[in-house]
């Protein structure tokens, strides 16, 4: 149980103050599966920063996603565990799917509420605008608040690409602390379904890797096949010389790329040999298929 604490307001930024007042007031979502913990958040923010409008709370990460893409808000708070999809996988859908089209609308500056512990928030910290510990303190918060305020008030040439690569530092920051592969032996063989039978694929015959609802997609030059695993715990598993996440939804065995296209609109896609599927390459993952 989280007792609840006095908050004294504390004067806004006096630059951001004086930008709101010939500007635009900002907007934020919160998602938190935690009711209590995310009321307690807004009404803080909302006496630390009364300018900042609240426009949808949330519980999980597949309604975030939505929220954030529906209202577009300046800032989002999102808890790093959260229901279906993660905060993590909230804030990477939104590097690879934030409209090109957008005009003077960039990406939400993410905030993180976590409960991890001092060495997970150091890894996440350089990954976001801020982070916060729960539960969270009046003191901390306002940093936040006042960061934040900075962060609206400066102009970025390029927010998208700026967000894309936090997101890929984030991303490789996650992988660092996962203890459980470390000493794993990479996958040799895939042992897929097709139809009432079992295949034993060798992965160096794996040309790529597709989510598929609760299943995995493998591509070979043979056949297609289904496997009961996510891409999310398949990734570490796969000698990561030869593969390579190209989507929150595709792994590609680079051995495999034979083109990287990149069309009028930006879009990056592959060709691969053996099979007749272009993945697209979202904005995370197009740094590394810069030379081709």
């Amino acid at each position: 149980m989280h007792s609840s604490v006095l908050i004294t307001r504390r004067p806004a930024n006096r630059q951001y103050q004086q930008n709101i007042a010939m500007d635009y007031l900002p907007s934020a979502i919160v998602a938190d599966d935690e009711p209590l913990l995310s009321q307690a958040l807004v009404t803080e923010l909302g006496t630390l920063w009364p300018e900042l409008s609240i426009t949808a709370t949330v519980t999980n990460g597949p309604a975030a996603i939505d929220a954030i893409m529906q209202h577009q808000p300046d800032i989002a708070f999102l808890d790093i565990k959260m229901p279906g999809v993660s905060g993590i996988e909230v804030a990477e859908t939104l590097a690879d799917d934030w409209p090109d089209s957008t005009v003077g609308k960039a990406p939400p500056l993410i905030v993180f509420v976590t409960a991890f512990d001092d060495f997970a928030v150091r890894a996440f910290e350089a990954a976001a605008v801020d982070y916060l510990v729960k539960p969270v303190t009046p003191d901390r918060l306002q940093a936040t608040v006042a960061r934040l305020q900075q962060r609206l008030t400066s102009q970025a040439s390029d927010k998208i690409s700026t967000m894309s690569r936090q997101i890929r530092q984030l991303l490789e920051a996650e992988k660092s602390t996962r203890k459980n592969t470390d000493n794993a032996e990479p996958l040799r063989i895939i042992r897929a379904s097709v139809g009432d039978s079992v295949h034993m694929i060798p992965i160096k015959e794996v040309i790529l890797f597709e989510s598929a609802d609760k299943y995995v997609s493998v591509h070979t030059a043979e056949r297609e096949s289904l496997i009961r695993e996510s891409l999310r715990n398949l990734l570490p598993q796969l000698p990561n010389k030869h593969f390579a996440q190209i989507h929150r939804g595709a792994i590609v065995n680079l051995d495999h790329v034979r083109t990287a296209l990149r069309d009028d609109t930006g879009k990056l896609s592959l060709q691969l040999n053996g099979i007749d599927k272009t993945p697209v390459v979202s904005r995370v993952y197009r740094h590394l298929f810069q030379a081709m």
